[in-house]
């Protein structure tokens, strides 16, 4: 069974640009994404396709083939400062919820759970266990 039978072909290429939105978002703390925050999204991405739940392998196989390429497109396509690049991710975020509309209850809640997963884990790109240890508690300039 395709998993994608009910999207079009432009909304099956948007969609699996989901992660990739979560990792810009993610990204965006600081207003910037740094290679280190690019680097550990390629990484994770690629690691899902082995780690994932068995619903989501079809989706990550086929974004993984593309992800590194749309990572680094949808970054330079984004606008640029913080306020307006978090507006314009959301802004297609809030698009590729309505495309979670055309699968089943079960499939949305693991994409959204496997989606939380993918910003963690990139918004703790920079975090080391060091950090941790001098700074236990986020202070906002030092430690995010």
């Amino acid at each position: 069974m395709n998993i994608f039978e009910n999207l079009s072909n432009a909304e099956q290429q948007e969609f699996l640009k989901f992660p990739v939105y979560i990792s810009l978002l993610a990204a965006n703390q600081d207003g910037d994404t740094d290679a280190k925050e690019k680097k550990t999204a390629i990484a994770f991405d690629h690691m899902k396709t082995y780690t994932c739940k068995p619903a989501l392998s079809g989706f990550y196989d086929k974004a993984d083939k593309a992800f590194a390429k749309n990572f680094t497109e949808t970054d330079n396509e984004l606008p640029k400062g913080k306020e307006e690049r978090d507006t314009a991710i959301k802004a297609k975020l809030a698009k590729l919820e309505t495309f979670l509309l055309k699968f089943d209850k079960s499939y949305a809640q693991t994409m959204h759970e496997s989606m939380q997963s993918f910003k963690e884990h990139v918004s703790a790109a920079h975090w080391n266990v060091l950090e941790g240890f001098i700074f236990p508690v986020p202070i906002k300039g030092l430690t995010y």
